[in-house]
């Protein structure tokens, strides 16, 4: 178990008995026990008595030769795309900090320059390879809604996306949701809006229902009951599925800004979390020149990047 530092699942609890506990469990203002164990690698698990609680714990340990501890999830990381051949960029403005650095995607793309041109703008989304009738099907109906609704120039609002995709997403009868908020959309072209136009062609907005799609399949996977929401021990385990490995005190930023009064989240706030997890990390790895984990920003660059994310 040494060095593994990922959060352990509940079915590691309910295979594994506990080597110690408290005797008693009861809701006091302290509770404190001593234990002697055997040499060993032990998980430590404070709790407080209700669920989503804050509390301070003391932790003392003496052995008699050196011992190493160390605090589960303490790295902050995201899986990039691998890719398999090479592509063409797509250019976000988020990444203001090497003159909006290129940053690869795992699909081909059109110039930046050019995307505005009519020819490239009203062509419909072709069908790739290994994908199903059904999921051509859905790419046409989008193409023409947006194309309803963007009209002759070809780009969308926040509004607009608004509506394109509550249109699209209410016709999922299996997803509970009561559509997507104007906040919401507006994160989304936030995050995809490749000119600083604050609207989207038909490429981003291609480009923004593929990453929907995939973050839907995981909400779905794990709205077991179809209730519509995912609680936080659950959003917890989405967000590692989704490629974002975060530490403790983040998963309680996300519970707190994104959950509702019983700890659970809706599939709005779920992509809107994800929205904000994709602009931010993207947006860090484009001001990190070097790779060591460290930015350096000034105030404009802060405000840019904060007042549209």
């Amino acid at each position: 178990m040494h060095g593994n530092r990922q959060h352990l699942q509940k079915d590691f609890f309910l295979y594994n008995a506990s080597k110690a506990r408290s005797k008693t469990y009861i809701n006091m203002r302290e509770v404190s026990q001593r234990f002697r164990l055997p040499p060993s690698e032990y998980v430590i698990v404070p709790s407080t008595y209700e669920p989503h609680q804050e509390g301070e714990f003391i932790l003392r340990v003496f052995s008699e030769k050196r011992n190493l501890s160390e605090e589960v999830e303490n790295t902050i990381s995201v899986d990039r795309p691998v890719k398999k051949k090479k592509t063409k960029p797509i250019i976000f403005v988020s990444d203001r900090a090497n003159s909006n650095k290129e940053l690869g995607v795992d699909q081909e793309s059109e110039e930046g320059k050019d995307k505005t041109s009519p020819d490239k703008q009203e062509r419909s989304p072709q069908p790739q390879p290994g994908i199903t009738d059904q999921e051509s099907e859905e790419q046409q109906q989008f193409y023409n809604i947006f194309r309803q609704i963007a009209g002759d120039d070809m780009e969308i609002s926040a509004d607009e996306l608004k509506n394109i995709l509550n249109t699209v997403v209410n016709r999922h009868k299996d997803l509970k949701t009561q559509g997507f908020t104007l906040e919401s959309c507006r994160s989304m072209i936030a995050l995809m809006d490749t000119d600083g136009s604050g609207r989207l062609n038909l490429q981003e907005f291609h480009h923004l229902w593929n990453k929907i799609k995939t973050w839907q399949k995981i909400f779905k996977h794990y709205d077991t009951d179809q209730s519509g929401t995912i609680n936080s021990y659950e959003m917890r385990n989405a967000v590692n599925d989704a490629g974002f490995h975060l530490n403790r005190q983040l998963y309680d930023i996300i519970t707190m800004r994104y959950a509702d009064k019983h700890m659970n989240i809706d599939f709005d706030s779920f992509i809107c979390c994800f929205v904000r997890l994709e602009g931010m990390f993207r947006a860090f790895h484009a001001f990190d020149k070097d790779g060591d984990g460290i930015i350096k920003l000034n105030v404009l660059e802060w405000l840019q990047l904060t007042m549209y994310a």
